[in-house]
């Protein structure tokens, strides 16, 4: 099939990476921010939101040199170029999630044992700070990451992160009113949990791509039943589906046929092929090997 990319695909390229880089200037100057004033109120909640914010600077980046190498062209020993560049940030923005959160419940515990007298007041305007910022963030990367996994783990870092920054305000509210010091370690290990949740649902789901798997809204049984109704068609077989990008859906298969076409048949049915793969399945880039009385494996799925 051909495909085409606009101006207006490009320009949309453009304002996703400066939304990005937008929401990086913004979140080092909010993890700066909280490092120095978890240091100088002792908040471990404010340290580990400068750490998770840290986090954030560091998937940002990935986010952004990935979403710059995904549109680098294609090369004789890059054919497919840098398009699988944002599932692999997914990834790694994933597994930071999930790391920090083991961090962050580590340290909540050893302080739960022995509480420390913090300086609200601080930790009150850096926490209102940060869910200025981090909101600005989200607002700015929330429509892209709606049909972009790289954007969406960008997202959620900044989403969780305003969170995170919401507890730390009630925390230091808290703190500063009642003196309930051990309210800062019980919000920090809540925001870990929280952090893991949401890490893993996106460590599983860019996993699932980079291993090739079946997007789980397709159903192959009906795909091929789709396809096996047509005229001519005998069956459609050996079949791969997966996500080359967020917005490439390849598959590739073999297709027997009923009868001894030529060219020009072929084509016409492959036309009609593509439109029901596209309207009904949402597949973009088809390969299909046409076959005629070939004795070859005739499963839908067959391992190679």
């Amino acid at each position: 099939m051909a495909h085409n990319h606009s101006h207006n695909h490009t320009h949309h390229h453009d304002m996703k990476d400066k939304n990005l880089m937008i929401s990086i200037l913004l979140n080092t100057l909010i993890t700066a921010a909280q490092i120095v004033g978890g240091l100088i109120s002792g908040s471990l909640s404010l340290l580990s939101d400068a750490l998770h914010n840290f986090s954030d600077v560091l998937s940002l980046i990935v986010s952004y040199v990935a979403s710059k190498l995904s549109k680098k062209q294609a090369s004789e020993n890059k054919t497919f170029g840098y398009k699988r560049a944002e599932i692999l940030a997914a990834f790694v923005n994933a597994a930071t999630l999930i790391i920090v959160a083991i961090i962050l419940i580590k340290e909540a515990v050893e302080r739960f044992k022995n509480p420390q007298v913090i300086e609200s007041n601080l930790v009150i305007w850096l926490a209102l700070l940060a869910i200025i910022f981090n909101g600005l963030s989200v607002l700015l990367l929330k429509k892209d990451s709606e049909h972009n996994i790289n954007i969406k783990s960008a997202y959620l870092h900044l989403l969780t992160d305003m969170l995170a920054s919401v507890a730390v305000l009630i925390g230091g509210l808290l703190m500063k009113y009642y003196e309930m010091f051990w309210v800062d370690s019980v919000l920090t290990f809540l925001i870990a949990l929280y952090l893991i949740w949401v890490g893993y649902y996106l460590l599983k789901t860019s996993t699932k791509m980079l291993m090739l798997f079946t997007p789980e809204h397709i159903n192959i049984k009906a795909l091929v039943d789709n396809i096996d109704a047509l005229p001519k068609v005998k069956k459609l077989h050996h079949v791969h589906i997966w996500n080359l990008s967020d917005n490439e859906l390849h598959l590739e298969a073999h297709l027997d046929l009923n009868e001894d076409v030529s060219i020009t048949e072929f084509d016409s049915l492959l036309e009609v092929i593509e439109t029901i793969l596209h309207e009904e399945f949402n597949i973009n880039h088809v390969t299909i090997q046409p076959e005629y009385n070939k004795n070859d494996p005739k499963e839908v799925i067959v391992q190679d």
